[in-house]
């Protein structure tokens, strides 16, 4: 399938940001191991948060997590310490990327986990059992969805965890609301040291809790405006927090660069509230971000940059290439496409100086099975006339109703 995009003159909409699929995915696990009765509300209706809650409603013997790489790193943490055995697969693509670090330091604290092909690779056989807890040195630069899977089960260990981070600390963020849920939930979780979590072993109390809505899905609403750069257009989204422990709420503070400005209904920090977006067009004449804390920003500013000529420095990306697909890579891809040469440095830097190449005689967008690339290229319509993107329906993995609010903000897609 292919849809055809093509912009509006003006916006001015009220978009319905899907729930936090971070907040969502967490919050469904810990409510399993708090007894599993009080369902948290709002939860987002993804491919990745729909997988963990199958998985934990059925209990099939085999879970298929699909590409969910979080539901991957989260239901491998959860089936170690819950009785009875699993085989825990995916896709092909699942099947290549490293988790390693997570079954090795699970298995210091005594799981039970066989790979059954490639060795670091899923799919894993977890029996699940009991388990101490205690002291665990893990590496604080891989992914910080490992960590989050460690700490979640840290309550129900018999001796809680101490959770040493060794080196530079990646995605501080997501560790931090990692803490924050377990919180709501009422574990003892501290950082005790810059680089060391302490949790008791005092299990979780299961209460309402309602998910709060997706940052990361705002920033493409946020690209939308900076490409319009009329000070007419402004949108509003409901259901966020000025004070949101969620990464990528920053990208309220990157856009305000572009001169996107952001404003609160309720100015209590935390709570549910509408939060309005409008322009204020100005010249940037570069970027330089460390992206260690937002990965997931990273394709829709290097998407946007350079169709605003605006040259870049992008560093703190060495975990993209083991994303859904290499997204160092296929962004370099799509953005030849356009016309844009973009480097990479040590898999860690991305660089535009503003150097060109011979556009595509036509162009469609590859979204290389990732819904961030259909997300993040879209938009770009606005400055194109038009943009084609192959695969649209890749989005069900975070945002299943992009297309449908991008119609409703005025956007023609031709199906």
């Amino acid at each position: 399938m292919q849809y055809t995009i093509k912009p509006p003159q003006h916006i001015s909409s009220t978009i319905l940001l899907p729930p936090s699929k971070s907040i969502s995915n967490r919050a469904l696990i810990i409510h399993a191991l708090a007894g599993g009765n009080i369902l948290p509300q709002n939860l987002s209706r993804c491919d990745d948060t729909e997988v963990i809650v199958r998985a934990l409603k059925n209990n099939p013997e085999t879970i298929d997590i699909m590409a969910a790489g979080t539901a991957m790193r989260f239901m491998t943490a959860y089936l170690s310490v819950k009785e009875g055995e699993h085989i825990l697969t995916g896709t092909d693509r699942m099947k290549q990327r490293p988790i390693g670090v997570l079954v090795d330091a699970l298995r210091f604290l005594g799981a039970d986990i066989e790979y059954m092909e490639q060795e670091g690779y899923p799919p894993l056989r977890i029996r699940g059992r009991n388990l101490k807890g205690g002291q665990l040195e893990v590496a604080g630069n891989v992914s910080s969805q490992y960590i989050s899977a460690l700490l979640m089960i840290g309550p129900i260990l018999k001796n809680g965890l101490e959770l040493k981070l060794m080196g530079n600390i990646v995605s501080r963020p997501y560790i931090d609301l990692t803490i924050h849920l377990m919180h709501e939930y009422g574990a003892e979780a501290e950082w005790t040291d810059v680089d060391t979590i302490t949790i008791g072993a005092k299990p979780y109390t299961e209460h309402e809790y309602v998910i709060e809505n997706d940052w990361t899905a705002a920033s493409y609403w946020y690209e939308v405006l900076t490409l319009m750069g009329n000070k007419s257009s402004q949108i509003t989204f409901p259901g966020l927090k000025n004070s949101s422990r969620q990464g990528d709420a920053a990208v309220k503070y990157i856009f305000s660069l572009f001169g996107t400005k952001t404003t609160f209904a309720d100015k209590y920090q935390d709570v549910l509230t509408d939060v309005n977006i409008k322009p204020q067009p100005h010249s940037l004449p570069r970027i330089e971000y460390n992206l260690t804390n937002q990965p997931d920003l990273a394709q829709t500013l290097i998407a946007l940059c350079p169709i605003m000529n605006i040259p870049f420095r992008f560093t703190g990306l060495h975990n993209l290439k083991f994303k859904e697909t290499d997204r160092m890579e296929a962004m370099r891809e799509e953005m030849a496409k356009l016309g844009y040469v973009i480097h990479t440095i040590n898999d860690e830097e991305m660089i535009w100086d503003g150097e060109r190449c011979e556009r595509a005689d036509s162009i469609v967008i590859d979204t290389h099975k990732d819904h961030r690339m259909a997300m993040a290229f879209a938009p770009l319509c606005i400055r194109l006339g038009e943009i084609k993107i192959d695969n649209p329906g890749v989005v069900s993995k975070s945002y299943p109703n992009y297309w449908e609010e991008m119609e409703k903000a005025g956007f023609k897609i031709e199906r």
